[in-house]
């Protein structure tokens, strides 16, 4: 038997990697708040922030700076989906919890209750999935996203670019 080509070298060391699990690919990311703005107002998405500002660096902004592709992708399939006003009051800003799935890694997106439509949809059409522990009650939707609500507004977990 001859010498490997560098073809068959690279192909075993990627399939080595991906049997370690270590190959895992980082989400694709908005790197700038314009970008994933610019694609949920053509959605016909708002949004809304307390400091009227997007400075991922305050958390009285709103800011879409790093935010996952997907999780843009699941606020318009979820608009899509529901017909409805989404109104969106939270993104990547400091001033939320911390973890893999968080609002500063690009996971979560926050929006706002204060349109009867979306709580309706939510509540009728996912599963209830019991209540966190900080007693925000739980809705699975059938794609597997997590939506909390903590009153103001609802606290959504993409795991994927659906609704």
């Amino acid at each position: 038997m001859g010498p490997l080509s560098a073809r068959t070298v690279l192909a075993v060391t990627a399939s080595i990697l991906l049997l370690a699990g270590t190959a895992q690919a980082a989400p694709a990311k908005y790197a700038r708040h314009a970008d994933a703005a610019a694609e949920l107002k053509k959605a016909g998405i708002t949004w809304t922030s307390s400091g009227n500002c997007s400075d991922w660096n305050k958390k009285t902004c709103t800011s879409f700076t790093q935010i996952n592709k997907a999780s843009v992708a699941g606020l318009i399939a979820f608009k899509k989906a529901s017909g409805c006003n989404v109104i969106v009051t939270g993104g990547t800003e400091k001033g939320h919890a911390s973890g893999t799935y968080s609002h500063r890694n690009g996971y979560k997106t926050d929006i706002s209750t204060k349109v009867a439509c979306v709580n309706n949809y939510i509540t009728r059409k996912f599963a209830k999935a019991g209540t966190r522990s900080d007693g925000a009650a739980l809705y699975k939707s059938p794609a597997k996203n997590v939506y909390a609500n903590e009153g103001s507004h609802w606290d959504i977990t993409h795991y994927n670019s659906k609704a």
